[in-house]
């Protein structure tokens, strides 16, 4: 099939791009807490999955990660060889990921795979009650700036498990997200969040993409701001504004970032950690000029970097023939490869620059 030769190609372009360092990735699990994990999750777990990404020793095995039935996935990821040793002891930087509204974080491995490879531990997570293993919920919607308390919650997990916590670097740490994972990359970096600022917005513009109910889980305005205001949720919507910031985060690499009028203008002008911004020009879910743009503008020194062209579901792992059939996810026109690799180049260059070389 067309996505799984592409796979093929990117993973050879990969390892002729980095050498040495593109040997086999491994996969690990880990469970993370997180006090209003609760709140969000349908079944009121208070613990958040996290996915490691990171070197493995040469040699180890890879298998396939696909997404969807058995024989038959709607989108292609990469591959990864779960649970092996890690390829050296070396201290290394760490990249926290955000997945977006819906999504998880293995949807997300065409990024944080290609990134472990080059050397960095990559850690991501599924976040309560908004992703797409779990039932959704209207708390998993709306309490957007309580992600970046999922990433710091799984750095922490990382940093206490006996192999993977004596290989990373706390001092060099970046964050990253696609969409809504894009909002928790800069809530990570210090942007501050008022949700009833976004009501306010969406109120006015009603027809703008962000504020439109979403494909995965379909929330009114209406609805998503009676839940603000309710009794169950005023301890934590009272939070929301507080300061979200992971300690350590040296670099935020956002793309597609949503949810931008969430966040406050002089928060997003007091953002001091380098800010690199990947936008598709043609996006209608998280449209540029009220989203990416406005943080590129606020955000002293931000890299910015548009595709054209390129819509917002194209950063979501590559399409199989079936996902083409089946999920409206992977009805936007332009190939997704090419996409993908200007994400990864850009990121490495970033990161590169930013964290140091792996």
């Amino acid at each position: 099939m067309r996505a799984s030769l592409a796979a093929s190609v990117i993973a050879t372009a990969l390892s002729v791009a980095f050498g040495a360092l593109a040997g086999p990735v491994g996969e690990r699990h880990l469970q993370a807490s997180d006090a209003t994990a609760a709140l969000r999750d349908a079944e009121h777990r208070t613990t958040v999955r996290v996915t490691v990404w990171y070197p493995a020793a040469e040699g180890a095995k890879e298998e396939r990660i696909d997404l969807g039935p058995p024989g038959k996935p709607l989108f292609v990821v990469g591959a990864v060889a779960p649970d092996a040793p890690f390829a050296d002891a070396k201290v290394r930087p760490v990249i926290l990921f955000s997945h977006g509204f819906g999504g998880t974080a293995r949807m997300m491995g065409w990024f944080g795979v290609p990134l472990a490879r080059a050397g960095y531990v990559v850690v991501a997570v599924d976040h309560p009650g908004n992703n797409g293993l779990d039932k959704m919920t209207t708390p998993g919607a709306i309490l957007s700036w309580t992600r970046a308390d999922d990433l710091a919650a799984a750095l922490g997990a990382a940093k206490a498990d006996p192999e993977i916590g004596p290989r990373i670097d706390g001092a060099k740490v970046g964050v990253s997200g696609f969409s809504a994972g894009g909002f928790t990359t800069l809530v990570s970096a210090g942007a501050r969040p008022e949700m009833f600022r976004f009501v306010a917005f969406c109120r006015r513009h009603p027809e703008d993409g962000v504020c439109r109910p979403q494909k995965e889980y379909a929330l009114s305005m209406d609805d998503a701001e009676k839940a603000l205001k309710s009794p169950e949720l005023a301890g934590a919507v009272a939070h929301a504004g507080d300061d979200h910031r992971i300690p350590g985060v040296k670099a935020a690499f956002a793309i597609a970032p949503a949810i931008v009028q969430g966040l406050t203008p002089e928060s997003l002008a007091s953002i001091k950690v380098p800010t690199a911004i990947l936008l598709g020009d043609a996006d209608p879910v998280a449209p540029p000029d009220t989203n990416g743009r406005v943080a590129a503008r606020m955000i002293p020194g931000a890299e910015v970097r548009e595709l054209p062209g390129v819509k917002h579901y194209d950063f979501l792992s590559t399409c199989t023939d079936a996902g083409r059939a089946v999920t409206e996810l992977c009805r936007d026109e332009p190939p997704q490869d090419p996409t993908h690799q200007a994400a990864i180049d850009m990121a490495l260059d970033f990161f590169g620059r930013t964290l140091g070389a792996p």
